[in-house]
């Protein structure tokens, strides 16, 4: 198998440390809202890289999903408020209630777009302690100083800092704010001091504060992985600020590259334009939901491309992939004639190229469809098994009838004809696409 490896640029031949179990660490979400399509797409890519691994390279898995609910500043560089201070702040609940909140609904996100579970799900504050040793060994050898707001790492102590950014400085980082008491434009926060309105705060040898967002993710891979492991992935956002000083701390402690392969999957845009949640665009898997696609529609829709390359959402690519995955089932429904496995294997192997992969599922049999599901999770036995519906004459006259009456703003009687195809076994879902006629199951 050759996978992209940001470290060095290039494809590179991949085998495990130990040539039987594949390491992998995947950065999770910060859990102060609700992720959004664009974080998703990040462990979509992820589930893909595993199940090949394991399918068809035939190795075994043992991944660590961290969850940040502590330490992550509104920006990336350590600045602004904790994140999830501040969400706690705006709903009058405590960042225990906002973390679980947020924790939850991307599990579930997770699950319903057949995301397999890791192995470890890790709570940045579960382990403060680590984080906490981890500042001390690296305090004990000269890798840090003291501000008035907390310990940093001095940046200009470890020589190859620039490495995993292809070996040059980005001028973000640090270019459009004082440096304040900072030595060093990349220095950053690995123990902040706990203000006096801070709902977290933990002892430590420098007094209560909370950890930096970066260290939680070296203490917790070291702990599960150990100083050297396989494969480290995570969104290209956080290749110049959030991997690189993850890299540096970790590894000014191990002599060790901390992770033998970097990969990182790019965004995606909202009709070729930025998504944020300022712009109002970012949507969540429950707005795709609540306009009638299911997660397995745009699971599909990013297998279709690369996971290197950005991806231009808009809700018409969303419906053309939602028809494409019906005919998708119909086709192979149809197909007698396997097609050449090696064509399907051939494309996931090479830097998991789904989009060859999901060219070969289209000529695939039945029989072949469920194999070459192991890797791309689509649903295809439920889907496979399920008859097309043919919606009975009688509800379609009732669902028209309905369209009319809420196109007349009757929508009492809109209601009571929505019971009647309830009685017939029917329920209607109502889309800016139209509405959606199911069997309730």
């Amino acid at each position: 198998m050759k996978l992209f490896n940001t470290l060095t640029r290039k494809k590179e031949y991949f085998r495990p440390m130990d040539g039987e179990i594949v390491k992998i660490y995947s950065c999770g979400p910060t859990v102060y809202s609700s992720p959004t399509i664009g974080n998703l797409r990040a462990y979509i890519f992820t589930d893909i890289l595993k199940k090949s691994l394991r399918h068809i390279g035939g190795f075994e898995i043992y991944d660590v999903i961290n969850i940040t609910d502590v330490g992550h500043l509104q920006s990336d560089a350590d600045e602004g408020e904790d994140k999830i201070d501040e969400a706690a702040r705006k709903k009058k609940i405590t960042p225990a209630d906002i973390a679980k909140q947020y924790t939850d609904e991307f599990i579930r996100d997770t699950i319903l777009l057949n995301i397999d579970v890791p192995q470890i799900w890790a709570p940045a504050t579960d382990y403060v302690k680590e984080m906490v040793q981890h500042v001390r060994q690296l305090e004990e050898r000269g890798f840090t100083y003291i501000t008035s707001d907390g310990v940093y790492y001095d940046s200009s102590k470890f020589a190859d800092y620039y490495k995993l950014r292809g070996g040059k400085s980005d001028d973000r980082v640090g270019s459009r704010v004082d440096f304040g008491e900072k030595r060093n434009k990349n220095d950053f926060c690995l123990w902040r001091f706990a203000k006096p309105t801070a709902l977290q705060k933990f002892d430590s040898p420098w007094g209560a504060g909370t950890p930096g967002w970066h260290i939680e993710c070296s203490a917790i891979a070291r702990k599960y992985l150990g100083d050297q492991f396989d494969i480290h992935t995570g969104g290209v956002d956080h290749i110049p600020i959030h991997h690189t000083n993850e890299r540096a701390q970790t590894q000014a402690l191990t002599k060790k590259e901390m992770a033998r392969f970097w990969m990182h999957n790019e965004f995606i845009k909202i009709n070729g334009t930025k998504m944020s949640k300022s712009l109002g665009n970012a949507y969540t898997l429950t707005n795709l939901t609540d306009r009638g696609y299911s997660p397995l529609h745009f699971r599909y829709l990013c297998l279709m491309t690369h996971y290197r390359t950005i991806m231009n959402f808009t809700w018409e690519s969303l419906d053309s992939a939602k028809k494409s995955y019906e005919n998708l089932v119909r086709q192979i429904k149809k197909n007698k004639v396997p097609v050449d496995a090696d064509e399907f294997s051939s494309a996931l192997v090479d830097d998991l190229n789904t989009a060859k992969a999901m060219a070969a599922l289209w000529k695939a049999t039945p029989e072949q469809a469920l194999e070459f599901d192991k890797v791309l999770s689509l649903g295809l036995k439920e889907a496979l098994e399920e008859k097309f519906m043919e919606i009975p004459e009688n509800v379609a006259e009732l669902v028209q009838i309905r369209a009319e009456c809420k196109k007349n703003r009757e929508f009492q009687k809109s209601d009571q004809i929505r019971d009647e195809i309830k009685a017939l076994g029917y329920e209607v879902l109502d889309t800016s696409n139209g509405p959606i006629i199911q069997p309730i199951r």
